[in-house]
Parts: C-alpha cells; sequence; structure tokens
C-alpha cells in the first residue's frame, strides 16, 4: 500500500515537473501573423471575412450530426444481443429509438425539416 502511494506520488511529481517545463520553453505570442491571418487559404482576404452564414443550415447540420452520434451509439447494441438479458435488452433498444424518434417528430412538427423556410 504504501509502495503504490509513493509511485503515485512520484508519478505526480514527474508529471508536474514536464508541465512547468513546458510552459517556461513554450513560445508566447499573443499577436501571431498566421493567427491573424485567414485559416482556409492563408491568402489576405480582399474582403471582409465574416460573412452572415444561414440560421437554418446550421440547425440543419446539428440534427445531423445528433442522429450521426445516435447511429453509432445503436451499434454497439447489435453486438451485445446474445450476451445480456433479452427483456433488458429489448426495454432499452426501444426505449433509445422512442426517444429518437420523439427527437424526430419534434423536429418535423417545428418544420426544420423543411429545407425551403
Amino acid at each position: 500500500m504504501i509502495l503504490m502511494l509513493i509511485m503515485c506520488l512520484i508519478m505526480f511529481i514527474i508529471s508536474t515537473i514536464f508541465i512547468l517545463i513546458s510552459f517556461l520553453i513554450s513560445k508566447k505570442s499573443l499577436m501571431d501573423r498566421e493567427k491573424c491571418s485567414p485559416f482556409e487559404c492563408g491568402f489576405d482576404p480582399k474582403s471582409i471575412a465574416r460573412i452572415p452564414f444561414s440560421l437554418h443550415f446550421f440547425l440543419i447540420a446539428m440534427i445531423f450530426l445528433i442522429f450521426d452520434v445516435e447511429i453509432a451509439l445503436i451499434f454497439p447494441l447489435i453486438f451485445t444481443f446474445k450476451m445480456v438479458n433479452m427483456i433488458n435488452w429489448w426495454k432499452i433498444n426501444l426505449f433509445f429509438i422512442l426517444m429518437l424518434l420523439i427527437g424526430l417528430y419534434h423536429e418535423w412538427n417545428q418544420n426544420m425539416l423543411n429545407w425551403s423556410n
């Protein structure tokens, strides 16, 4: 127990020393030319770089990301089909898919899926 505590203390001290050394060595500049230049191509802009974009496009992109992540969450449920209790598996899956369908219905009801707004 004491050996484990000593090892944790040594790892904490070493990591703290490395963090402090990295802060001391790192180059600090608040106004750098690369930070002030446009990110996309490196050319100087001829007009203002901050143009407004469609809020509806942003909301559609957020809906896509939410449903994309939820598809990634559904995929592992296929592999757990034979490893868990069937009743609990069905309850969890039905609840998850029901929440997805309620969210989809809400977006449809708010006319967020219509691009022509």
